[in-house]
């Protein structure tokens, strides 16, 4: 990239207006103007010091070149234009005042990409070098602009200029790289730091949790235990993994290590708390995330927003919309379309069709806000599971952008639920095929039931078929409990754990405890083929949420919740399943799966058998 020197522009024009400036007969004018220039909060009385300056000291003295430096720092906060005319006027800039303008360009959101071209006219003129500060400044405005040819430049030129073991300059080399998506590099460059800070660990930790490697994550976090006590950014990165993985014992114990270790500023911080509301939510202690979100001192837009939708995962459509009134008509909040989503969802989760329809008409009149992909996709598969086929497919008709897959393949779910015709059904799964390029198993174990519910069996055989020709595999289920800080899978018919036979037996003790109380088997999201009843009964029993209570009950405590975190939606057979065992063995049950929570006690579930 190639960049031509811009012009020295005239003197700059200055304002009339005075500004008081101390003047004690000791200090010399250079003292009085930087006790001035500290005291500077406006971009007027800025260029009065600058005028005052120019006035009063002469361009030779020693100290009018860090004069200028700190007049140079100060305009970069308050106005970056004149920063830049500023700089412009001074005769062979230090790297102190490139850096500042660097810096400047870095931190504004207009002028990011003008970071790249101060950095190379200051190579250009090559009359000073680069520092360790040069180069996370310039990271910093690749990484906002995902400019990943010109970033790895810049770690060249920083590895030529002697800075390759530098602790700040690998981690802006760190964050760079997670920004873009590079997470392999950003652990190479991590891996590689003779000297580690604890922003080092936070970045990468961050970099993980941003691209969903919960996982690796929380394994970088134990490693960093060993070196660092973790700080707010730490916990907050870490609370989102434990969200994001349903890991509830390590997300307690950073709620009970902030509490204890932590200063009482971070305990309150909004944004901590805002996180700690989340994880509980998506942890499935719903009511643990209710009493953080009443204890917080001050909440924000988000905290409301994670309160609400936390509400609708849980099927507490009522409390969510109890919050919702409470939010804008007490708390005086403005909902945005993040808030609009977890109220439609609410009302999805709960069947509330013309509920669902007012606050959907509410957004758009009352609060001007243009519905979104998903606020379409929640009112379509809450009329569509509700039985209003037509109504939904009318609003995906007169939507204004084009609907995704997911908006399909929910319309084809409710047909095969609802008993639609079998046309629809093939005309819903075409759209699908065609809405997405990478075709999942979902599609064709849909309309694999809509032809069973038909006793089209050819079909359903062809359609076994095709999956067989095009190499598509059915998506395993697959189902996690976390006992002890520790994370077991478990997969439909597994056998591989550690404890399978003692799994095993304890499905047929369930089994025989379900017979005593009349459990009669739902066949109809057994395998896709027409099976022998005891075949597909067979394959119900291993089902991995089935296989991850039995487990639950051999190992937790009595009285403890299992807490199950399953890849698909649960059948309707599993179901019911797990609201016996909730009766017979008097156990709570949360299963987190695809689409929401399920909190089954005493033979009932949440969700109201609506799912």
């Amino acid at each position: 990239m190639s960049l031509a020197t811009a012009p020295r522009p005239p003197p700059l024009l200055l304002p009339s207006k005075a500004i008081n400036i101390p003047n004690p007969p000791s200090f010399d004018p250079h003292s009085r103007i930087l006790i001035s220039l500290k005291q500077c909060t406006h971009i007027s009385q800025l260029k009065q010091i600058h005028a005052l300056t120019l006035r009063s000291t002469s361009p030779y003295h020693p100290k009018t070149f860090f004069l200028y430096s700190q007049l140079l720092h100060f305009s970069s906060f308050l106005d970056f234009n004149y920063a830049l005319q500023l700089f412009n006027q001074i005769q062979n800039p230090n790297s102190f005042m490139w850096n500042t303008l660097i810096r400047a360009c870095a931190n504004d959101v207009n002028n990011k990409d003008q970071a790249m071209r101060l950095y190379l006219e200051m190579l250009e003129q090559a009359l000073v070098s680069p520092d360790k500060h040069t180069f996370p400044f310039v990271l910093k405005g690749c990484a906002y602009l995902f400019d990943v040819s010109e970033g790895i430049q810049v770690h060249a030129h920083a590895l030529k200029h002697g800075f390759g073991s530098d602790v700040y300059v690998n981690n802006s080399l760190i964050h760079f790289y997670a920004s873009c998506g590079f997470m392999d590099l950003a652990e190479k460059v991590f891996v590689k730091m003779p000297e580690r800070s604890l922003v080092s660990w936070n970045v990468l930790l961050e970099g993980f949790v941003q691209f969903g490697k919960f996982n690796s994550a929380l394994n970088l976090f134990r490693e960093m235990r060993n070196t660092f006590d973790p700080d707010g950014y730490t916990l907050q990165s870490i609370l989102t993994a434990c969200a994001g993985l349903g890991a509830f014992s390590l997300g307690a114990w950073v709620h009970a290590y902030l509490l204890k270790k932590c200063d009482f500023n971070l305990s309150i911080d909004v944004f901590i708390n805002n996180s700690l509301v989340d994880m509980y939510c998506k942890c499935g202690s719903l009511e643990l995330a209710h009493q953080v979100f009443k204890r917080m001192p001050k909440r924000d837009l988000t905290s409301w927003n994670h309160m609400i939708r936390g509400f609708a995962m849980h099927g507490q459509a009522e409390a969510a919309i109890r919050c919702f009134d409470k939010m804008i008509r007490t708390q005086r909040f403005r909902p945005n379309s993040i808030t609009f989503t977890g109220v439609l969802s609410a009302c999805n989760h709960k069947g509330m069709v013309s509920d669902g329809r007012l606050y959907f008409d509410m957004m758009v009149t009352d609060y001007k806000i243009k519905p979104a992909l998903e606020h379409y996709g929640c009112l379509v598969d809450l009329l569509a599971r509700a039985g209003f086929i037509d109504e939904a497919l009318d609003l995906v008709s007169t939507m204004p952008m084009r609907p995704d897959a997911v908006i399909w393949r929910s319309l084809l779910d409710a047909c095969s639920k609802k008993n639609s015709s079998v046309e629809l059904s093939e005309e819903l799964a075409r759209q699908v095929v065609e809405s997405e390029g990478d075709i999942g198993s979902g599609v064709y174990v849909l309309l694999s039931r809509v032809y069973a519910s038909a006793s089209r069996w050819d079909d359903v055989g062809s359609v076994r078929k095709l999956m067989t020709d095009k190499g598509v595999k059915k998506e395993p289920g697959c189902s996690s409990i976390e006992m002890d800080g520790v994370a077991h899978e478990l997969f439909a018919g597994d056998t591989s754990h550690p404890q399978t036979k003692e799994i095993y037996q304890m499905l047929k003790v369930i089994d025989k405890k379900l017979e005593s109380v009349g459990y009669s088997p739902d066949f109809s999201q057994a395998p896709m083929i027409d099976e022998l009843n005891e075949t597909k009964q067979h394959s119900l029993k291993l089902h991995s949420e089935r296989l991850a209570i039995a487990l639950g009950l051999l190992k937790l405590q009595p009285g403890m919740p299992i807490r199950i975190f399953k890849n698909l939606r649960v059948c309707n057979d599993c179901h019911e399943v797990t609201k016996l065992i909730s009766r017979v063995f008097n156990v709570d049950i949360i299963v987190r799966d695809r689409a929401r929570f399920h909190h089954f006690k005493d033979g009932f579930c949440s969700c109201s058998d609506y799912w």
